[in-house]
């Protein structure tokens, strides 16, 4: 819990679902590779027990946001993708529990912008192995990735 000062009754205010991983996953993404839950722990404060910081490392690998590797007698993490991959994981996830899939992408679909549109077209004419987003090495700046219709 974290402690609010200069509240009426200076409660531990409870934190908001998901804040922890939060903060654990933007430390994993400012790392310079593998870490220890310790350096985690350190870098979001060090307040939190040890104990804390690996349930949430393990309900991180379970939810595939994070990977472990064995690291002599210990383990060090990473984050197991980018802000855009975990968005596009928890995206999946929602879709995934859903019984009709068909409504739920179409109600979707229906509520995008026309730029969002635009580029979800786009990116559904892309070959199936063209999918890793952004420019094919050596490409010149604002070149469309293979496949790509142009605007």
């Amino acid at each position: 819990m974290v402690r609010v000062h200069g509240s009426p009754d200076d409660r531990p205010r409870r934190r908001g679902q998901g804040e922890l991983e939060a903060q654990v996953l933007a430390a994993l993404r400012q790392a310079p590779g593998p870490v220890t839950a310790a350096w985690v722990q350190e870098r979001i404060g060090g307040t939190l027990a040890y104990t804390t910081v690996m349930t949430i490392l393990t309900r991180l690998q379970t939810k595939h946001a994070v990977t472990r590797e064995r690291a002599g007698r210990s383990f060090e993490w990473r984050a197991a993708s980018d802000e855009a991959g975990l968005a596009a994981l928890r995206m999946r996830k929602v879709l995934d529990a859903e019984a009709d899939r068909e409504a739920v992408l179409a109600r979707f679909v229906t509520a995008l912008s026309p730029d969002d549109e635009r580029l979800l077209r786009e990116l559904l004419v892309l070959p199936e192995d063209g999918l890793d987003i952004g420019p094919a090495p050596g490409a010149a700046p604002g070149d469309r990735p293979e496949g790509g219709t142009g605007a």
